[in-house]
Formats: structure tokens, sequence, C-alpha cells
């Protein structure tokens, strides 16, 4: 059975299935994914480790130990959020854009609204926590909306994913394609929305930033679109909450002073940026399933 196959088929017995089933589904996902995936579990504990011991403390890091079983709870909520990430972003295929309100709550939409109403757009940052695609559900029921996916394999796969966003509204421009750029831009120029994953490193390239402690490298499109277009920076996050809707935040924009040397800017405000997605994770720090390495000090992190 081919990848794509298996997405497909994973999909239409997500929407299939009563709920009871899927959350013991969800229950038994971290011993699942321990066996099938243990290197990327192995990073994910990593990750919450970090998450639980930069803690700011009277503007200093203090480290608070996570250790023994009390990481293990903590990994095996991070699946759990990670499974659940997976199974309501395909219940989201062919949800009318009229029923996406009955599965989601927004805070903040008075921040969307001022953007929209500005005539520049806006550029919707944010980390991989909770249930971004039903986020851009949202969004793309409100506004015109663009975002952005990286490329996986087999190409198969990766148009399955397009088609499936595609489906509730966004317009998708794969990452690294030559007019990725330019599109963006248009979209932003016509005065409409860009959202943009960008709390994990992809491409080893970009601006330096401290992120929960450490520094690490960020790519700077976010803050050039921003700089290029004028339009605002919006932290956005989505929070899953059993048993009741999901909670969309948009904080208000980013607050920033250009001082006129765009090498300085793009890096004063990409920090702007990695400050607050670290405090969106912060909220919900076991719903941020990032199973991939992100600092140079994370084992198999190579940098260009």
């Amino acid at each position: 059975m081919s990848v794509v196959l298996l997405y497909r088929v994973g999909a239409r017995i997500a929407r299939l299935v009563p709920p009871i089933v899927s959350q013991q589904f969800i229950r038994l996902a971290p011993h699942i994914l321990r066996r099938l995936i243990p290197k990327q579990v192995d990073q994910l504990r990593l990750h919450q480790q970090r998450l639980a011991n930069a803690t700011l403390e009277g503007g200093k890091l203090e480290g608070k130990t996570l250790k023994g079983a009390a990481l293990e709870t903590r990994v095996n909520l991070a699946l759990r959020s990670y499974s659940n990430y997976w199974l309501q972003s395909f219940r989201l295929i062919g949800l009318p854009a009229a029923n996406v309100l009955d599965h989601i709550e927004i805070d903040g939409k008075q921040n969307s609204d001022a953007a929209f109403a500005s005539g520049k757009g806006a550029i919707c940052v944010m980390p991989h926590v909770g249930l971004w695609d039903l986020g851009g559900a949202w969004l793309a029921s409100c506004y015109p909306l663009t975002v952005v996916a990286e490329r996986v394999e087999p190409p198969e796969l990766f148009e399955w994913f397009v088609n499936m966003r595609a489906a509730n509204g966004m317009a998708v421009v794969a990452l690294g394609d030559a007019d990725a750029g330019s599109k963006l831009l248009e979209r932003l120029r016509g005065g409409g929305f860009v959202g943009l994953l960008c709390d994990r490193n992809i491409t080893h390239e970009g601006v330096e930033v401290m992120f929960f402690g450490e520094r690490t490298l960020m790519a700077p499109g976010p803050a050039m679109l921003s700089l290029r277009t004028g339009a605002p920076l919006l932290p956005t996050a989505v929070y899953a909450r059993p048993g009741r809707k999901a909670l969309g935040v948009i904080r208000p924009p980013i607050e920033f002073q250009r001082t006129g040397r765009l090498r300085n800017d793009v890096a004063a405000l990409t920090q702007a940026i990695a400050t607050e997605l670290e405090s969106l994770i912060r909220e919900a720090p076991e719903q941020w399933h990032v199973l991939q390495s992100n600092w140079p000090s994370d084992p198999g992190m190579t940098t260009k």
C-alpha cells in the first residue's frame, strides 16, 4: 500500500469513526508511536525537557529539571496532542466554511479584523502548537489566506496535502519554489493574509535568535515580508481543549521601530517573532509537537 493511500484511508477512517473510538486511539497513540518512530520520540523528549527547563524567573534563565516519570508523562501528552492534530486535520477535509466555527472559538479577532481593514493584509506567525490546520481553515473562512507548505516525498503526498488544505479555502505555496516569495508579496499587497509556521528551523540557514535558552536560526522570511509590505505580524496559535471547542488566539501586531538598516531590522524583528512564538508555546508546552532537531545542540543537527 502506497503512503498516499495510507493517508487517504486514515483520513477516511477519521471522518467515519465515532468520537469514543477516536479518543481511545489517542489514548493508545503514545504506545504505538514510541514503537513506530522511536528516533522522533527521542527528539520530542529532548524538546519537552528543554521547554520545561527554559523558565524565565526574574529576567534570568533558571533550569527546572524534568526527568524520569514526569518527563515521560509530558512526552505522552505531546504524542497524544500530535495524534489529535492529525485526527482533527483529517476531519476538516470537506468541512463547509460555515461549519468551521462549530469547532473553534477565537480570542483576538479584533486584531485580524483591524489588519484586514487596513488593506495591508497580515502575516500570521504560528508555532507548531495544537491544531494549526483548524486555525488555517478558520482564517480562510474569514479572509483570503495563503499558507506555505514544506515539500514532502513522494510528490503525490505533497499534492494530497495541498488539496486537503485547498478544500478548506487555503491557497498553498510550496516552500522553496522560485516564485514563492512573489506569490506571498502579491497576496499581501492585495490585502490578503499569509499564514506561516515559523518556529522550526528547516533550511539550517537564517537569522540567529535566542529561543528557549539557546541560540538557533530562524527563517528571515516573515520579517522580510512585513518590512517590504508594511503588513503587520500577528502572533497566532490554536490550542486544543478536550471536550470543548479549540481556542484560537490572535495577539496584537508585533510592535517594531525601524532603524533604516535592513539587515539590522530583519535580525531584530526575527528575534521579536521568536520571543512571541516562545510565549505562545509556553501557554501549552505539551501541545508543541516538533519531532525534528531545532537547536545546534540537538543530535543530528547540521549547519551549512
